[in-house]
């Protein structure tokens, strides 16, 4: 068997195995030299399968013995599961137990810390109630004796215990307590300037954290605000030695943004307050300094330096905005530009006017002194006249004609000084005209370069031209006057060429349609719209204001339809929405809103909507969909506002935008809605 055995090799293969068994037996044929004897290998043929078959035997009983093996330690770890599962379920029911357990107990210790709690609070009050009658006693005896009034690093605890003797003191009788209500008040005083002049100490060493410190404590204090100025003036302090007043406002802005959050609780609030600090006094001053030198004796400086100051303070009101300033910083910013600009905006086109006039008439009278030349009256015609005028040369001769001796009395150089005057007096209409007097204020420019160029200057030469004409009759005549019209044609072309590049944006149709909006507005809306005396008797779908609006903007986009083609259409509806659209927006913020103003905002809303659809421009929809979820701010419940927020349209809205709309409920100052909303 165990040669038999031996044969097996792996991989096994029938052929190669039978070779080997013939290989071994001798007379099997595979041996050199051998003579092959079949009845032998016949014979171990047969005897070795007997082995393999005995072989087979012993296998299979093996198998089967280790089957049975395998079943019995199966059946053996099945029960040793079973009882490892009624183990863990125990267990589990222990645990169960002993969660309930810890769950009664910890609730009976939160009962317990309640009722501890409930006995500790009217204690603790009473303990403060007790401390503050001793601090009170000491005021009424004349002498403070206390480690707190007398030790000065306890400014702290001080401040806050005579804050709160101040508050007593105020519910006093004055006849009964005039003199500790005095003392109180002194000492209130006192604490009060002594914490001001340690932020300001504070300020001056740099310690941002003593700063913060005392700022919290005086946060509660009547001089709360008198910090914020002392932090506002110091912050100024060596910040303006530069020429550039306005590049060294915004590094200060820029460095104060920094700070000012890590010092008070309301940042925006300071920051705020110093920005309006530096327009009202350093740049005023500055702004008024600038002008009025020049305001009656210099009237092309006073308007170089007026659009000057003006474009750098709008620049600088620009690298403000990206801080934050609370809930409007933009209209926040106009107010502060406007209070410095008004006195000279108000009457900046008539010294506009006045400076063109008399400059326009110095080039011209420059021109023709250097020619020797004393304007004329020629006649009461025009180039309107022209052909009539050519006619009659050539038949009849109307006396003696003047001799211009080759001159054309046109200039180019004239022509480019008036025309650069121009250009600079459109540039300076566009950044200081109020938007609804830019259109009347740029024609009344374009007005004196009409008179002054084309009237006085290329009519007077045409009819100058003319009248050098000599009769048809004439020997050796010389026509200049060709030389003149191709002089005229010329100029023409540059006037031409101003008209198109710098009167034109600023007479857009699309202004006149904003400002008859906004006229429509101020005419039609009235402030108990929103805010009805009687909240459960309002009758209309939407006010009379939108009605009208609506009605005239649909008959603009239908004229704007009609008018032009292809992408020009686009493109003048989507400036049309953009601008509709922001009027409105800037128009329902002027109003405070009842519960019933505020559905009736909606539907003026929702109309301002449907117009809207008529631009067939995405970008306008979006925005009056946006607007128009922002004004379900005006009416929903406080317990709801922060899921209104945080809706699809709302969420990635600024939350200065989302505070804005909902300080014009009139219930803002409730202290439940302001709770909702912090």
């Amino acid at each position: 068997m165990a040669t038999t055995a031996e044969l097996f090799e792996e991989p096994f293969v029938a052929d190669e195995y039978i070779e080997r068994l013939a290989w071994r037996t001798p007379g099997g044929g595979s041996r050199g030299g051998e003579a092959f004897d079949p009845k032998r290998l016949l014979e171990e043929f047969v005897n070795h399968i007997q082995e393999l078959q005995v072989m087979d035997e012993r296998i299979q009983r093996k198998v089967e013995k280790l089957e049975q093996q395998c079943q019995k330690e199966a059946k053996e770890f099945a029960k040793k599961v079973q009882e490892l599962q009624k183990s863990n379920q125990v267990a589990f029911q222990h645990f169960q137990e002993l969660d309930e357990h810890i769950s009664y107990v910890a609730t009976k210790v939160c009962h317990l810390g309640d009722q501890l709690e409930g006995v500790n609070t009217p204690r603790q009050r009473a303990v403060e109630a007790q401390k503050l009658m001793k601090y009170f006693n000491e005021f009424l005896d004349g002498e403070l004796k206390s480690d707190v009034f007398t030790n000065s690093e306890k400014i702290k605890e001080a401040a806050d215990i005579i804050q709160k003797l101040h508050l007593i003191a105020q519910e006093l009788p004055f006849d009964r307590f005039s003199e500790v209500k005095s003392k109180i008040a002194s000492k209130y005083h006192d604490l009060e300037c002594q914490l001001i002049q340690e932020f300001t100490s504070a300020q001056r060493r740099g310690e941002i954290s003593r700063m913060r410190e005392v700022a919290a404590v005086l946060l509660h204090f009547k001089g709360y605000s008198h910090c914020v100025d002392v932090y506002i003036k110091q912050c100024q302090e060596g910040a303006f030695l530069r020429n550039d007043v306005f590049e060294d406002a915004a590094i200060l802005c820029q460095r104060v943004n920094k700070q000012v959050g890590e010092i008070f609780s309301n940042p925006e609030t300071v920051l705020a307050k110093l920005i309006q600090n530096i327009f009202e006094v350093k740049l005023q001053s500055y702004v008024k300094d600038q002008l009025e030198e020049h305001r009656k004796s210099d009237a092309e400086q006073y308007l170089k330096n007026l659009y000057d100051l003006y474009t750098r303070t709008t620049n600088l009101s620009s690298k403000l905005m990206e801080f934050n300033l609370g809930t409007d910083k933009q209209t926040f910013l106009s107010k502060l530009i406007k209070a410095i600009f008004i006195s000279y905006l108000e009457n900046y086109i008539e010294v506009e006017i006045g400076y063109l006039k008399s400059r326009s008439a110095m080039i011209l009278q420059r021109y023709y002194d250097s020619k020797n030349h004393q304007k004329r009256s020629i006649g009461t015609g025009g180039i309107q006249d022209l052909k009539e005028r050519l006619r009659q040369r050539t038949n009849l001769p109307l006396g003696p004609s003047i001799d211009t001796h080759g001159e054309t009395f046109l200039s180019q150089e004239v022509v480019v000084n008036l025309l650069q005057e121009t250009k600079q007096a459109f540039e300076r209409c566009h950044r200081l005209s109020d938007p609804s007097d830019l259109p009347k204020n740029a024609f009344r420019i374009f007005s004196m370069l009409v008179e002054f160029l084309c009237t006085e200057h290329i009519d007077y030469a045409l009819e100058t031209g003319l009248a050098g004409i000599p009769s048809s009759d004439s020997k050796n005549a010389n026509l200049y006057f060709l030389d003149v019209v191709h002089q005229a044609n010329t100029i023409f072309h540059l006037f031409d060429k101003q008209f198109n590049d710098h009167l034109m944006p600023l007479i857009r149709t699309l202004n006149c349609m904003i400002g008859q909006m906004k006229h429509i507005l101020a005419a039609e809306q009235r402030k108990t719209d929103f805010k009805p005396e009687d909240e459960n008797n309002v009758l209309i779908q939407y006010t009379n204001a939108c009605v009208k609006v609506c009605g005239y903007v649909r008959k603009q986009v239908e004229k704007i339809r009609n008018s032009m083609d292809g992408k020009n259409v686009d493109t003048v509806l989507m400036e049309l929405g953009v601008r509709f659209h922001r009027l409105i927006y800037e128009h329902l913020q002027q109003y405070s809103y009842s519960c019933m103003g505020g559905m009736l905002a909606i539907c003026d809303v929702a109309e301002y909507r449907k117009c809207a659809k008529d631009f067939k421009i995405a970008l306008v929809l979006q925005l009056f969909d946006t607007l128009h979820a922002l004004c379900n701010l005006l009416v929903v419940a406080p317990d709801n506002l922060k899921q209104v927020c945080s809706g699809e349209q709302l969420a990635n809205l600024d939350k200065n935008i989302l505070h804005s709309f909902v300080q014009l409920r009139v219930d803002y100052r409730s202290a439940r809605l302001a709770r909702h909303f912090s």
